[in-house]
């Protein structure tokens, strides 16, 4: 009998650690998903600040998702089965795309994973959904008649994807960028059709100006 209570208070004496620590990761875990579903917020604000050319708004959103992102990492630091649940993940990524958005539609250099303090998976699904936005911008040129630039954004775009390809690991190691890389190779070839087309199209029209 007493060797049975000798047991039970080991046990319990053991898991009372358990729970401790399960308490201060569920505390963790609490906080920091406020401060990533608003890293995600400020980051597609931003996003859709750089699309309309609204620079300092752009970097006002840009800054709160920073700021919201160094809470939850920081949060998370002493729990890093926590910080690779997903969550953290999806959020540097978001970052990291509103970051990445902002320099290809400037022309600016790229900043690296370590510059943006994300990881590098997170980083290259940024680069790849930015990609993806610069659709967008590419159009408006278009649409304005920068054909110049919107063969630039395009140029940019090929560059991301035939980089990004070379990058042939499991999705387990990639957290599913292959995936992402599809979207952008089906973004790329119908943003190359529309370059194509405007460029036929200028042709044409100089050529019938110039018969005039």
């Amino acid at each position: 009998m007493a060797e049975t209570a000798s047991t039970r208070a080991r046990l319990e004496g053991i898991t009372d650690t358990i729970r401790v620590g399960l308490s201060a990761a569920h505390e963790a875990r609490e906080a920091a998903l406020p401060a990533c579903r608003a890293t995600i917020r400020s980051a597609s604000r931003a996003i859709r600040a750089i699309h309309r050319g609204e620079a300092a708004a752009a970097n006002a959103h840009t800054a709160e998702a920073d700021a919201s992102l160094r809470s939850a990492q920081r949060t998370l630091a002493p729990f890093p089965a926590v910080a690779h649940g997903g969550f953290l993940h999806d959020a540097e990524k978001e970052l990291a795309e509103a970051r990445l958005t902002a320099a290809l539609v400037a022309g600016e250099p790229v900043p690296g994973p370590d510059e943006l303090g994300v990881d590098p998976t997170a980083w290259m699904r940024g680069l790849c959904e930015a990609a993806s936005e610069l659709r967008r911008n590419l159009l408006d040129r278009l649409r304005e008649g920068d054909l110049a630039r919107g063969e630039a954004l395009l140029g940019a775009m090929d560059d991301v994807y035939d980089v990004l390809s070379l990058v042939d690991y499991p999705d387990a190691l990639t957290h599913g960028l292959r995936r992402s890389l599809d979207q952008l190779r089906a973004v790329l070839e119908r943003s190359r059709g529309d370059v194509t087309t405007t460029v036929l199209q200028t042709r044409l029209q100089r050529a019938i100006e110039g018969s005039d």
